[in-house]
């Protein structure tokens, strides 16, 4: 992993994901939205498909969760993403800031951290916002007419 390390540079570069402290991990988060989205693995290829439909628990137009500290409860198969288990989520998209420090890249300018809003994330087209349905209204045996190409 290249290092960005660099004197007088904000913590989110100069500290590795294991070094962030509860509130650094959760600052790091842009407020996308992409994590809470089904996917679909193919069997065969392995290759991961997003979809449009979200988790009833996201806010579609914040992009947050609205139960976040009950959410494994409510939502048994949301993942808890940690600095031990990142290296093993390869459905994280490549706009994902955790995706980035682990990779050793840095922060996109509209991530809010760089950009000191939090609707940059959203003026830069990145998050979901006004973009997915809520698995709701989706027969899960339908997911797959839902797939959609996010980054290309």
């Amino acid at each position: 992993m290249p290092s960005l390390m660099n004197h007088g540079a904000p913590w989110w570069i100069n500290k590795t994901l294991a070094e962030l402290d509860e509130q650094q991990w959760e600052a790091l988060c842009d407020g996308c939205g992409l994590c809470c989205l089904a996917k679909l693995e193919d069997e065969d290829s392995g290759e991961i498909a997003f979809t449009r439909v979200a988790c009833h628990l996201l806010d579609r137009n914040s992009c947050r969760c609205r139960d976040y500290a009950n959410r494994n409860r409510k939502v048994p198969d949301c993942l808890c993403l940690t600095a031990d288990n990142i290296a093993d989520i390869d459905w994280l998209p490549p706009t994902c800031a955790y995706r980035l420090r682990y990779e050793g890249k840095a922060l996109p300018q509209w991530h809010p951290l760089v950009s000191g809003s939090s609707e940059s994330v959203h003026e830069a087209a990145v998050s979901v916002r006004g973009r997915v349905i809520s698995e709701c209204d989706v027969h899960p045996d339908g997911l797959d007419e839902h797939i959609v190409r996010w980054f290309d």
